[in-house]
């Protein structure tokens, strides 16, 4: 029941940093680097729309703003791996990535390392080929998701894109398409 509650907190914690709460960024930024705050700063002037999915076998997050929309599996924990290798967990992904497909959009997987300082938060995908615009060089950008040998997948912590990383790339790839 504890484990339940603290990912409900951690993906409130996201929705309240992707849609530009000015309290999230401020507390989220006591432990960043400058660079990392900058990536934060970002959801101050262009912050998401985010809604929270409802149901436990649905994705967590959907983030919206203009021409770019992604669905959001939150993950927490205390190790530097998150295994996906459970029967439900291997199924959610399954159906999360037909999903994707079917929409023409990308999965974003948001890992919350617990008890790091700096930015906790690391982002990973897995590839969908045929998108469009922001999703098709968003979903080359981000670190895909490692299959192990037993065909699971692994999230290791410290080979995903920081999130704040991720803000100041949506930011670029948004100002590169605005000059053309």
């Amino acid at each position: 029941m504890v484990l339940d509650r603290m990912g409900v907190d951690f993906e409130r914690e996201l929705k309240r940093l992707l849609g530009g709460d000015l309290q999230a960024l401020v507390k989220m930024k006591k432990t960043c680097s400058a660079l990392e705050c900058l990536g934060y700063g970002v959801m101050e002037r262009y912050p998401f729309m985010v809604i929270r999915g409802a149901g436990s076998f649905g994705v967590d997050l959907v983030a919206l703003r203009g021409e770019l929309s992604f669905p959001i599996e939150v993950k927490s924990s205390i190790h530097p791996k998150i295994y996906l290798s459970q029967p439900r967990l291997k199924e959610q992904l399954d159906q999360f990535l037909i999903d994707c497909r079917r929409s023409n959009t990308f999965p974003v997987y948001a890992y919350r390392y617990k008890g790091v300082r700096g930015d906790p938060w690391r982002v990973f995908t897995l590839p969908v080929e045929g998108l469009r615009y922001f999703s098709r060089v968003l979903n080359a950008r981000i670190p895909h998701l490692k299959p192990t040998h037993g065909g699971n997948y692994v999230m290791t912590w410290e080979e995903g894109m920081p999130l704040s990383d991720f803000l100041l790339e949506i930011k670029n790839i948004m100002n590169e398409v605005e000059k053309r």
